[in-house]
């Protein structure tokens, strides 16, 4: 597949942040003048990096279904493995013998590496959280471990992670104030204890770099106080997290509001574990550089594709006879090689290319997507493509998708 990149090269940066002696850097190239959208770049020594940016999940160390070669052919430029599960399988000695991550999966772009905290409060059994760290039960066989702040930094340097994150205590919701305000706080202790111990690592002379995370559950008042004390703190990026857990999303619009502005210009923010189509939109309009999720290629396997108008379930009978592709204007290679005919059928009859095209499919309309927006906003016309998708585009779970009417409050120059 031929290179897809709509960038074009913007001229000086606007702010620029340097990590670890240079070797990574974020270049803020430009800001829409009526949201809060940015266009950056980050560099790596594996790569650079355009942003905003969507990364997709290869939890256990591959994106299901699919060749790294796929993946990168979508136009992907970096992904995220996990933590938690590389720990319990195949283990980091493993890893290690292979030669690193990148090595062992062979993916040759930048990988970043969540901390596992999220799995541990979703999927580990009998975890009991102390200030120390977190102890639990393996969800694959009830083995016992631990997971502390200085063991998540060291796990991830030995992956040989270009971006690594802080294990941070996530509550689920509902939940009372005072029970969001301990896992805040708790966050914030734990992440100066991750810097200090990648400080004594040598984290410096390490490919890796360090990425904080603000929690603050629904509450605004303690998402922008947990956001100026990150920005504070010597790390290379800042996430935020606790957010798309089931919470509306005009809660979650509010909580990005909340956050972004306290967060520094310089560095990447990134919304962790988002990624349908209008949530790309409404997060890049409040000035979000990355993004993560499961849900396009899990999607995908469950016969559900995206196109400009919306979700479509490939596997409805109402397919079984479009000699077309599923999205005409894609360039992918399940829309330029296939009809969604064929695709329909592959689903019904259970065979495993149907998921390896669908997969690619969502992949790529999201890399799409991505694309759009950079250009947009080198273009001075972030707002109108804003609210041009959301005229068109229609999401499954709520048809009057938030913010379709007026751009989100922002930035004005």
């Amino acid at each position: 597949m031929t290179n897809h990149s709509n960038d074009r090269a913007a001229t000086g940066p606007l702010a620029t942040s340097q990590a670890l002696g240079g070797r990574f850097e974020f270049s803020l190239l430009a800001e829409d003048a009526i949201t809060m959208a940015r266009r950056g770049r980050i560099s790596t020594t594996r790569g650079e990096i355009e942003t905003p940016v969507f990364m997709p999940v290869g939890t256990q160390a591959t994106v299901k279904t699919l060749h790294p070669r796929e993946v990168r052919e979508t136009g992907a430029q970096i992904i995220l493995a996990n933590t938690y599960h590389l720990m319990l399988r195949p283990g980091v000695g493993i890893i290690e013998e292979a030669g690193g991550l990148h090595q062992f999966m062979r993916w040759d772009g930048p990988i970043l590496t969540d901390s596992g905290g999220f799995q541990v409060f979703s999927l580990a059994t009998n975890a009991k959280v102390t200030e120390e760290g977190v102890r639990f039960a393996s969800h694959i066989d009830g083995s016992k471990w631990e997971m502390t702040p200085e063991s998540v930094v060291d796990l991830q340097m030995a992956y040989g992670s270009d971006i690594m994150m802080q294990l941070d205590h996530l509550v689920g919701l509902p939940a009372e104030r005072s029970a969001i305000m301990a896992s805040t706080e708790r966050s914030a202790r734990w992440l100066e204890r991750a810097i200090r111990h990648y400080r004594e690592r040598d984290g410096d002379a390490s490919r890796s770099v360090l990425f904080g995370i603000q929690q603050g559950g629904m509450e605004a008042d303690l998402r922008r106080d947990a956001a100026r004390r990150l920005a504070e703190l010597d790390v290379a990026g800042c996430a935020i997290g606790g957010l798309s857990v089931g919470e509306p999303k005009p809660v979650m619009a509010e909580m990005l509001e909340a956050s972004t502005p306290k967060l520094p210009r310089e560095k990447p923010r990134y919304l962790m574990g988002v990624g349908s189509p209008e949530d790309l939109w409404e997060g890049v309009a409040r000035g979000v550089d990355m993004f993560d999720c499961v849900l396009p290629t899990r999607a995908a396997r469950n016969g559900a594709l995206y196109t400009l108008d919306g979700r479509i379930n490939i596997k409805n009978a109402s397919w079984k006879h479009e000699h077309r592709p599923v999205d005409e204007t894609c360039d992918c290679e399940a829309c330029t090689e296939f009809t969604a005919a064929y695709i329909h059928h592959l689903f019904r009859a259970d065979e495993v290319l149907g998921l390896r095209l669908a997969s690619v499919h969502n992949v790529r309309f999201l890399v799409r997507q991505m694309e759009e927006m950079r250009a947009a906003i080198e273009a001075g016309t972030f707002a109108e493509a804003y609210r041009r998708f959301h005229d068109r585009y229609v999401p499954v779970a709520n048809p009057t998708p938030v913010g379709a009417a007026q751009a989100p409050k922002g930035r004005k120059r």
